[in-house]
């Protein structure tokens, strides 16, 4: 995983598999940069994430709380379309945080 900031935004760009092992290192390094920057926006790019278990909606969902906490939003952008299905079942789509080409993914409500 990268991250890189500008002005109020991070981006963490996550890469490989996210299961029980790597969500958790993945969850504390965004945490710590959030918890020192205290960004407007976290931006979690998919681009490079080839498999999600369950672990990786816990990471999305954590980081969409603590940035709550800070009056902060969450953008999930680049998710390849293998993963986009899991999301959207998982209820991600409702909270209207998932792009496709830096437009959000209406919810179907």
């Amino acid at each position: 995983m990268k991250i890189s900031e500008s002005e109020d935004t991070i981006t963490a760009y996550l890469t490989g598999d996210i299961d029980h092992h790597s969500a958790r290192n993945i969850r504390e390094d965004i945490d710590a940069f959030i918890q020192m920057k205290k960004p407007y926006l976290l931006r979690l790019d998919f681009s490079g994430v080839s498999f999600m278990d369950s672990s990786g909606i816990g990471l999305i969902m954590g980081r969409y709380r603590l940035m709550s906490l800070y009056g902060g939003i969450v953008r999930v952008s680049n998710v390849p379309e293998s993963l986009e299905r899991m999301m959207k079942i998982s209820g991600l789509n409702a909270l209207d945080i998932i792009e496709r080409r830096g437009e959000r993914i209406e919810s179907t409500k």
